[in-house]
């Protein structure tokens, strides 16, 4: 059956509940100016699309713990898009546009989620998706949009009315990654259509009283990511946005944000086209009204933030909304003053930048709301863009580094985590006046895997793709170490790019080892290069607060301690801060665990969790291994131990008590180290039954 697209987002949404019970052109856009099927078949799926694939980029530090850290990430965030979630796609659903190509696969939103949501597809496409597989992104951009009886195209319209906008910034991004101009030419036409119909709507439409776009913020399709009012205090009209009147009329930073960024592209569109003047200026004057209008009824100077909303009646809320500052730096919304403002006065939490901050009334740190004071990656991305673009080192460093955290030690990119432990957590919701929703987190989340990308991409490496060229204008912060990127395809190039040093100033820019002015690489450039970048003025302070100073510590972003130049002590590594793969994740569901929370996920064969045992000495030795667990099984438990990739021993895990929150230990002796950064990994191998939970281990070294 041929679903409609508000239906398939209907589903969307009921398969939740039932799993859970963008020269206007490189300042706006970012890196361009932003049921569900196993894993198995998604790859099955992906693989018979077609045409292969382009092989993916590297990336090297030459820090072996950032490697260990942000090179993995990189690495899992790679494989989430262009294997797991690149699929194979019915026509009869899909192709309305008449505009996709049959040999090509789209991308899906993830995990739980089996279609390219709109939204999902923009951002995945603005993040990452255009730069390392144009084709794929085309597609699936393709794929959200619709042609009318009149044979006008125009973005999928339901009442998710910011989807069809963010689809613009995407297009545009698009084509300045790939100089598509037949591209460019639909999504203009696209483009054009679908904004004159969001200023025509009846709902979620344009208000003239205000000059600003109503209807629910960019991100918060459910009601907990809104105060009340607009919402009650046990949002018994719905637990999404769009049903509940105060939010259908309200006005929300987001979303104004995003109808600007759209007009400014659809301006930069028709201009490159060789529109007439008058259609130009006609975009220029929307997006000039509009930014006007956001700073004046957002900005709040007593906070140095913009407010998250204005509702209809003139009430403004003084909340702070993640992707709202995040687009406003972004998008050029922000003069520099208000840009360095926000920079300085938004609160991050423990695990990153939330979604909407504070507690709402009715939820609490114990309980946060689904879209209240809890982390989404991709806003995470989002935020470090911003901070990236803006030169706040810092911040751009410690967002980048939680994210790869985040991934690490829960085998991949989830949809959402609790922003004060770091724990895979969707956040509850209120179903009436009793009850209230916990919602699951999805594994393999596209958009917050392209996030991470976007980090690396347009925030460390700095790419800035332009009409006529790609700049690159990197962020290095202290103490990562260089750093490489190879196997860039950039149109008709194919890119290694090296970053030395630390800072954001580019001391010497090199092509192929000759020293170039400027820092652009032509559009028309073709075959292989390599482009070496020296870069100075790290802001070195100590973003981990171990008391070693970033450059000096050889562990940056993970608080250690000074005698080993701060990396982690070995004598307490707790298990959710190790590099956990095969469906490993963080848990908090039992009691009597040290640290922030213990790992599950231990149940099927190739799961894995990994510690990295940081010496002051490389000289080899002989190492024992305390392992704190639980096993409320009716027998003994085994998983295999491995050095640095190479099997051990077999490990038993006796059986401790009829109670998961009970835990005992087990000593293994004899475990043969060799350099500074050992790597002890416990892993289900073939002949073991593992399935036990992992709290911490303690690795102790004879005396010299």
């Amino acid at each position: 059956m041929t679903l409609t697209r508000t239906t398939r987002r209907r589903k969307r949404l009921a398969g939740m509940m039932a799993a859970t019970a963008l020269a206007l052109s490189s300042v706006l856009c970012g890196a361009g100016a932003a049921g569900a099927e196993t894993r198995a078949e998604a790859g099955a799926a992906g693989a018979e699309s077609g045409a292969a694939a382009p092989s993916s980029p590297s990336l090297e530090f030459a820090h072996s713990d950032t490697q260990a850290l942000l090179g993995t990430a990189y690495t899992a965030a790679l494989d989430n898009v262009l294997r797991t979630n690149t699929i194979a796609w019915d026509p009869a659903v899909y192709d309305k546009s008449g505009l996709m190509d049959p040999d090509v696969g789209i991308v899906r939103a993830g995990g739980g989620y089996p279609q390219p949501w709109t939204r999902d597809a923009s951002v995945n496409s603005w993040n990452a998706t255009s730069v390392l597989d144009p084709a794929l992104a085309r597609n699936t951009l393709w794929s959200t949009v619709d042609k009318g009886a009149d044979g006008e195209l125009r973005v999928q319209q339901d009442d998710q009315q910011w989807d069809q906008v963010i689809w613009v910034t995407a297009a545009w991004n698009h084509y300045l990654v790939t100089g598509d101009r037949a591209f460019l030419r639909d999504a203009y036409r696209t483009a054009a259509d679908t904004l004159a119909i969001r200023e025509h709507a009846s709902t979620a439409g344009y208000n003239a009283k205000y000059g600003l776009f109503t209807g629910a913020s960019f991100f918060n399709d459910g009601i907990a990511g809104y105060p009340a009012p607009p919402a009650d205090a046990t949002e018994s009209v719905s637990t999404g946005s769009m049903p509940w009147p105060g939010v259908a009329t309200g006005m929300f930073l987001s979303t104004n944000a995003v109808y600007y960024a759209a007009y400014a592209n659809a301006a930069n569109m028709a201009a490159r086209l060789g529109r007439p003047a008058a259609d130009v200026a006609a975009y220029q004057g929307k997006a000039a009204a509009l930014k006007a209008a956001i700073n004046k009824r957002f900005w709040n100077a007593r906070t140095g933030l913009y407010d998250y909303m204005l509702l209809a009646d003139g009430t403004r809320g003084a909340y702070q909304e993640g992707t709202g500052l995040a687009f406003a730096l972004v998008f050029g919304i922000a003069d520099p003053v208000r840009a360095r403002s926000v920079l300085a006065h938004a609160t991050e939490m423990t695990w990153g930048m939330p979604d909407t901050y504070p507690n709402w009334a009715r939820y609490s740190d114990e309980q946060p709301g689904r879209h209240n004071a809890i982390v989404w990656p991709v806003v995470q991305g989002l935020w470090a863009k911003a901070a990236a673009r803006w030169g706040a080192q810092e911040t751009f460093a410690s967002e980048t580094a939680r994210l790869a955290r985040l991934a690490g030690n829960n085998s991949g990119f989830w949809e959402i985590y609790n922003g004060r432990t770091g724990v895979v957590d969707g956040g509850w919701q209120r179903l009436g006046d009793t009850v209230k929703f916990h919602w699951g987190s999805q594994p393999d989340q596209t958009w917050s895997a392209t996030a991470f990308i976007d980090m690396v991409h347009s925030g460390l490496f700095g790419l800035d793709f332009g009409d006529q060229g790609l700049s690159i204008a990197p962020t290095l912060p202290a103490g990562w170490g260089d750093v490489t990127l190879r196997g860039l395809r950039y149109r008709d190039a194919t890119l290694t790019l090296s970053l030395h040093g630390a800072g954001t100033a580019i001391r010497s820019f090199k092509v192929d080892g000759r020293l170039v002015p400027g820092h652009t690489l032509p559009a028309s450039l073709t075959g292989e290069h390599t482009v070496d970048v020296t870069l100075t003025g790290a802001v070195d302070k100590d973003r981990d607060a171990d008391g070693v100073t970033d450059s000096r510590d050889r562990c940056a972003d993970t608080a250690g301690t000074p005698a080993l130049l701060g990396c982690p002590d070995p004598g307490r590594i707790e298990a959710e801060d190790a590099l956990n793969t095969g469906g490993v994740k963080t848990n908090v569901n039992h009691t009597g665990y040290s640290g922030r929370a213990f790992v599950d996920g231990l149940w099927s064969p190739g799961a894995s969790s990994s510690y990295t045992v940081h010496r002051t000495t490389s000289a080899p030795t002989t190492a024992s291994l305390t392992l704190r667990y639980a096993n409320a099984h009716s027998d003994t438990r085994t998983m295999t131990l491995s050095v640095d990739g190479h099997q051990v021993r077999q490990v038993n895990f006796p059986k401790v008590s009829d109670s998961w929150d009970d835990w005992g230990s087990v000593t293994v002796d004899g475990i043969p180290v060799d350099g500074r950064d050992p790597v002890v990994t416990l892993s289900y191998e073939p002949g073991d039954n593992a399935a036990v939970n992992l709290d911490r281990a303690e690795f102790h070294f004879p005396a010299p």
